[in-house]
């Protein structure tokens, strides 16, 4: 390995994102809005890019024009430097067919490889809020002398059976001994009992080593050729896998609050929490942490604005997130995460609630506990989330837990 090894980073975001539709049926999971202004790829790619990476790629296949043009919009590098952030589709190099899996992605897509050539392999997924500096793990790689390196996070042991699970060998705990998928009676960490180590989709791979294994897993008919659950274990089988273990990843800027916080925003309900987690007083995930930015797009748009609605009414906002551009006339918002150009008219209420781009709520509309997406349009009077048989009569998805989802574009009557 040279002194200075070059290094590719990877970012898997051709995942469909069923579970957290109606908000991906006009875009991939990774493009969904997040935090009023940013997308989630944009965690997934400020994390690289803080950690010095400036050679990445975006592997994209369903619905991909949203994250294409965010990608196009918001990441252009400088190239004085050789710096750049590619989205890469679904290009069919080995035949007509679709990726059927993670490494299958990185299979067809082989020539990026080729054509870097980098001593290192950085991969990782796109749909998980969270900071990490990807140099430390990589210096953990380095020294291991491990060919693969998977950064795991401790996790209650009664949730082992929600994740694929790293099993360390009681010799070198930084070895992995067993990848387990969804265990039922795992063994906790030798200094932890309570806890196991669950993988966060997150890989470092020598790159020779990562052309030869998903090279030789393609040619098996019977895998599944995802990283996790083949890639993996072929490492492990050969000895060679290692683990990182997040809590000793140490960001700058981060608080002893939020420097493990990582959270899966794969379904409608833990997306909506990440939301709650970011709008409390000593926020459990701190979008402000300067030190370590979070880069999206620039919105070109004036300041947020609250003002009296026609008769005379005070619009506030209490432990909420407002976005440029929007604009609440007599409003009273709550614990909420408001989008840019959003408006809101007098008498309105919103609660408990994650508004997306150009929402627009009318006089004396009520929303609580729900997520309404792009250009959503409330008549003055109607409701979201307080009749949830009424919610669902109009069409509109309803979570166990009773969060109202409402999709791109629809008009709501009163």
């Amino acid at each position: 390995m040279p002194a200075a090894p070059k290094v590719f980073g990877i970012i898997l975001a051709g995942g469909e994102g069923k579970r957290l539709m109606p908000l991906t049926a006009d875009r991939a999971k990774p493009a969904v809005p997040f935090g009023g202004q940013y997308r989630l790829i944009d965690f997934a790619i400020s994390n690289l890019i803080n950690s010095g990476l400036r050679q990445l790629v975006v592997l994209t296949q369903y619905k991909s024009h949203s994250l294409d043009r965010h990608i196009s919009q918001t990441w252009r590098m400088s190239p004085m430097l050789g710096s750049y952030v590619a989205s890469v589709p679904a290009q069919q190099r080995l035949g007509k067919r679709w990726f059927s899996g993670s490494a299958d992605a990185i299979l067809q897509s082989m020539n990026l490889i080729r054509d870097e050539k980098p001593d290192i392999v950085v991969v990782i997924g796109a749909d998980h809020v969270y900071r990490m500096d990807f140099a430390q793990m990589l210096d953990a790689h380095i020294a291991s002398d491990a060919r693969a390196t998977v950064a795991g996070i401790r996790q209650p042991i009664s949730l082992a059976n929600q994740f694929g699970v790293i099993d360390t060998d009681p010799s070198d705990p930084t070895m992995i001994r067993e990848f387990l998928e969804k265990p039922q009676n795992p063994t906790g960490l030798a200094d932890a009992p309570h806890e196991v180590l669950a993988s966060m989709g997150n890989y470092i791979f020598d790159a020779d080593a990562l052309v030869e294994a998903v090279t030789h897993d393609g040619e098996l008919p019977t895998s599944a050729h995802d990283m996790g659950g083949d890639i993996v274990p072929y490492f492990v089988n050969r000895g060679e896998a290692a683990v990182y273990d997040f809590q000793r990843n140490d960001v700058p800027g981060s608080t002893s609050r939020d420097r493990s916080y990582w959270r899966d925003v794969g379904t409608i309900e833990s997306f909506y929490d990440a939301h709650m987690d970011l709008i409390s007083t000593l926020p459990i995930f701190n979008l402000y942490n300067t030190d370590w930015p979070i880069y999206s797009q620039t919105v070109n748009a004036p300041p947020a604005k609250f003002v009296r609605d026609s008769v005379g009414r005070i619009g506030n906002a209490i432990d909420s997130i407002v976005s440029l551009g929007s604009v609440l006339s007599g409003t009273h918002l709550e614990r909420s995460v408001v989008g840019p150009w959003a408006l809101a008219g007098g008498g309105s209420t919103i609660t408990d609630s994650v508004l997306f781009d150009g929402v627009q709520v009318g006089a004396g509309a009520r929303i609580h506990r729900a997520i309404l997406d792009k250009n959503v349009t409330l008549a003055p009077g109607a409701t979201i989330g307080v009749d949830r048989e009424r919610d669902l009569a109009r069409g509109f998805t309803v979570t166990e837990t009773g969060i109202t989802v409402v999709g791109k574009d629809v008009r709501v009557e009163g």
